[in-house]
């Protein structure tokens, strides 16, 4: 079967949920103590309930169609698939983002201490712009979002940071979900970080193979991705103010762009991260860590952090040993969380401030 997708995704900022009297009381409301209560329309269903990968959370049938419950998703960010029975259900009345290689209904129940983070008011907010660009890699159109901070002025010249989403999802990922625009917003304005501009591409680049695709990116942001914003945008283009950091995917895409081109980039970040390919690839950019004066002087910020219920941490803790083997001085965080948008929204918020100081 051929399949067109639409080039672009639109989902409303300010919702206007329906019409009560045609559809029904649908939606949800987050309670107090985190928990939320979910009423959906499903006539004739037999069996209703919200599955966030395999915890299955079933509603109850209410009178004229209607199913309700009250359940806990956990606290931030949390996708999941409302089966109707049994069947995957994107429902209008839910958020929708986009995850998993596909749109997806998601919650996202406030964090208790988290809870400014990417909050809208009384401050100065930057913008977010969306570019196409050639690739010579692909021979087609590739997609970023560039975010510039309030105060962005096209005389000055500023760092970059090149930020990668995961498995699954795309460039609108860490503005939709990870919201860092605000959090660099948030960081900016009570002086925690430096003025940057952040750079987010779609690292699920697609080639003939799909999965070769995917490591393609690399090649995409080196030979055409850098070269179109320091074509566009006022930036220092020497190492010492350039970044890169990913989360899951775009972590190894990270360490492996960041550890084969250390002449390129004097800050790396691997969020929920891997130093080593794990499905598919090789490892020879590791090489660097053999020489372990190059790698310190190559780097002032290389940051490892993963949520401690993550599926992967035997992996984060194997790589541990490599690094304590190698002896290679990294930064070293755990979360509480598993691989998740809590996870790194957490991250994220702890190393933009680490980037680009004196």
């Amino acid at each position: 079967m051929k399949k067109a997708w639409p080039l672009d995704t639109a989902l409303s900022f300010d919702p206007y949920y329906g019409e009560p009297n045609r559809d029904g009381d649908q939606g949800y409301e987050i309670l107090p103590d985190g928990r939320v209560t979910v009423r959906v329309k499903a006539p004739g269903a037999r069996e209703v309930a919200l599955d966030q990968f395999g915890r299955m959370h079933p509603l109850a049938a209410q009178q004229d169609g209607m199913w309700e419950g009250t359940v806990d998703l956990g606290r931030g960010f949390q996708y999941f698939f409302l089966k109707i029975d049994g069947s995957d259900v994107l429902c209008p009345y839910l958020p929708i983002g986009y995850g998993c290689c596909r749109p997806m209904n998601f919650l996202d129940i406030p964090v208790p201490g988290e809870e400014e983070w990417a909050a809208l008011d009384n401050i100065p907010h930057g913008a977010v712009t969306r570019h196409y660009f050639p690739s010579t890699v692909t021979g087609k159109q590739e997609i970023c979002l560039v975010y510039t901070p309030a105060s962005f002025d096209p005389a000055k010249k500023y760092p970059v940071l090149y930020l990668q989403h995961g498995y699954g999802e795309n460039e609108t990922g860490w503005v939709y979900q990870g919201h860092v625009g605000r959090i660099a917003d948030r960081l900016l304005h009570e002086g925690r970080m430096k003025e940057m501009i952040i750079v987010m591409g779609n690292g699920m680049t697609q080639g003939d193979d799909i999965h070769q695709g995917r490591m393609r990116f690399p090649q995409v942001l080196l030979a055409d991705l850098i070269p179109f914003i320091e074509s566009r945008y006022p930036v220092l283009t020497d190492k010492e103010h350039r970044a890169m950091a990913g989360l899951s995917m775009g972590s190894f895409q990270t360490s492996l762009t960041t550890l084969t081109h250390p002449e390129l980039f004097g800050y790396a970040g691997l969020f929920s991260g891997f130093l080593r390919a794990i499905r598919e690839g090789n490892n020879d950019h590791l090489a660097l860590l053999d020489d372990k004066e190059k790698f310190q002087a190559s780097f002032r910020v290389f940051y490892r952090a993963m949520g401690t219920e993550d599926q992967f941490f035997n992996i984060f803790l194997a790589e541990d040993e490599l690094v304590k083997e190698k002896g290679v001085s990294m930064i070293r965080r755990t979360f509480p969380g598993g691989h998740d948008w809590g996870v790194w929204r957490r991250c994220i918020h702890d190393f933009l401030p680490m980037l680009f100081q004196a």
